[in-house]
């Protein structure tokens, strides 16, 4: 990884639109990528994961709509 850019959670809300438990729900099922514990009060998320994740969000509508209009 070069030079990864770490976001925190309030930039995490504002690239996915997802609330703050959801974000946490997502990550407990291992449905969302996990913070790093930078200190004992303080996380972050690295920016391209969540970006990754957002590419396969996109990925998995854009098959579903082809699926769709296919079928």
């Amino acid at each position: 990884m070069e030079n990864p850019k770490l976001i925190r959670i309030k930039t995490v809300i504002e690239i996915t639109t997802l609330s703050v438990p959801t974000i946490y729900r997502l990550m407990a099922k291992g449905q969302f990528p996990k913070q790093i514990k930078l200190s004992e009060r303080s996380s972050a998320w690295f920016t391209d994961e969540i970006y990754t994740w957002l590419e396969i969000k996109k990925n998995i509508r854009d098959a579903d709509q082809s699926i769709t209009t296919d079928g």
